[in-house]
């Protein structure tokens, strides 16, 4: 198989000699390791490689000055190159003209800010990785498999580490190249009548880093809660939500909710009153710009919920890479440098997602999707934010619920960023500041807008993995936070 590096140049040159008038060629390189394990046994594991290979070639057309359609070939394994850039163009010369052609990134500009590291990586080879990777969970598995068999609990779950090295070039002189490393292990313990179970699961980019004694031990306490039942009825419970629900609250939230054109059109949310209202608080100020509720006070908690690709910790693309245009996201922008978006600042929303095209048409910043996301709170308006655990939490809490994970998350209403879902695999009842029971499951009805604004406590942020969006979105620091009124719109049976 020939080099990555290859690929790019043979697909542009062969662009060229078609006539192309631009071409973009994304080339990624994956190397996977995972280990899976079921009623106290491994059951599979095993490494896997895989190349992707996207192609896209712009060609003039359509009536309009500047105007250009699109056209795009994607393969995996072992490609002809030529054959894709061909496709590419049949593609192209078919489809009509894009509505997001911007002049492509050039080489120079590609090199700003954190593409100068992603520039120097281009000529390097793609990080591999093997099972050994996996050693300390595997390790820790043999035992734990010993201990869960001799108190009737069984054992299943994941452990994974993946590398991908994407790189991309342009025929307008854009070479670039990033390793995102992804790690995660979720394990999952139920006793053998069914009657009790618990969930915990971590996400690194270093998998070594995770310590599995210390997720077994977490388990085990989980487990010990339910040792008593409590049946509970639907309503509205004040809840301590840990970092793992409120990552996957808050990561519904910026795949669902944080579009700007989507914004704009009425359908999301953070539509401004009326939908298409020109200019507006909420609005940009270019010509024809629709009305969001950008500008506008959220919470009185002052939450800063952003994504950085230079987040210690959580570093992840500092590029756009795009293989195919939709509402936020445009494959002209292919290679534009990448800094922090604050979506909502100090409770205020801030930025929604636009591609370079659809901000200049609304005239408002360009905000593409980054690929972390992190929620912070200052301690101001009218609720305490600082450095509490769970546990602290819990201990300051009269009575109510610790949810420590949710599950089948859909939306149901757009225009105010409703969810529902089931609770799953714990759901403790906390009396005088300790935990004396698991209750039955619910289907929860909650938007994650309303949660923060209604949070009466905000605990520290921390590195987190959700269950539901964890697979998604793995690179997540979020606090606990205390809702005085959940709601459990039903009782759920499912266990």
């Amino acid at each position: 198989m020939i080099e990555a590096q290859a690929v790019v140049e043979i697909a542009l040159a062969a662009a060229a000699r078609s006539g192309a008038d631009g071409c973009i060629v994304l080339v990624d390189e994956s190397s996977h390791a995972d280990v899976r394990f079921a009623l106290n046994t491994t059951t599979t594991n095993g490494v896997r490689r895989d190349r992707s290979v996207t192609v896209i070639v712009m060609v003039a057309g359509g009536t309009g000055a500047g105007s250009q359609s699109v056209g795009v070939a994607r393969r995996s394994g072992v490609v002809d190159v030529e054959q894709m850039v061909s496709a590419a163009l049949t593609d192209a010369r078919g489809a009509p003209p894009a509505d997001d052609v911007f002049a492509l990134v050039d080489g120079m500009g590609a090199g700003r800010g954190g593409g100068r590291a992603a520039s120097g990586a281009f000529g390097l080879a793609p990080i591999e990785t093997d099972l050994s990777v996996l050693g300390g969970v595997l390790s820790g598995l043999s035992s734990a498999f010993r201990r869960a068999a001799a108190q009737d609990v069984v054992l299943a779950g994941f452990a994974e580490y993946g590398v991908s090295t994407l790189y991309l070039g342009s025929s307008t002189g854009v070479r670039l190249s990033f390793s995102q490393p992804t790690g995660a292990v979720n394990l999952v313990g139920r006793s053998t009548d069914g009657v009790r179970s618990a969930w915990t699961g971590v996400g690194a980019e270093r998998i070594g880093e995770i310590s599995f004694g210390e997720m077994e031990e977490e388990l085990w306490r989980r487990l010990a809660w339910a040792e008593r039942s409590i049946s509970l009825e639907a309503g509205r419970y004040e809840v301590i939500l840990p970092p793992s629900g409120v990552a996957d609250m808050m990561g519904s939230l910026f795949f669902y909710g944080m579009g700007g054109q989507d914004a704009e059109d009425g359908r999301t949310v953070f539509s401004a009153a009326g939908g298409d209202a020109a200019g507006g608080d909420g609005g940009g100020g270019g010509d024809g710009a629709r009305a969001t509720r950008v500008g506008e006070q959220l919470t009185k908690v002052p939450f800063t919920l952003y994504s950085d690709p230079f987040e210690p910790g959580l570093e992840c693309l500092p590029f756009v890479a795009c293989g195919s245009s939709d509402s936020e996201s445009s494959v002209f922008d292919n290679g534009l440098p990448l800094e922090r978006v604050d979506w909502i600042h100090a409770g205020r929303l801030s930025h929604l997602r636009f591609h370079r095209a659809g901000a200049a048409r609304s005239g408002v910043e360009v905000a593409p999707y980054i690929d972390n996301l992190i929620l912070r709170a200052a301690s101001a308006g009218g609720a305490s934010a600082g450095g509490a655990s769970v546990d602290d939490m819990v201990a300051r809490t009269e009575r109510g619920l610790l949810l420590t994970c949710l599950w089948y998350i859909r939306e149901v209403d757009p225009a105010t960023a409703l969810l529902t879902g089931l609770t799953r695999d714990g759901v403790y009842v906390i009396e005088d500041g300790a935990v004396v029971g698991a209750a039955n499951n619910f289907r929860f009805n909650e938007s994650p807008v309303d949660l923060l604004a209604r949070a009466t406590e905000v605990g520290a942020s921390v590195r987190t993995l959700g269950r539901e969006l964890g697979e998604y979105l793995n690179r997540c620091i979020m606090p606990p936070l205390r809702i005085p009124d959940f709601n459990m719109s039903s009782v759920s049976q499912a266990s």
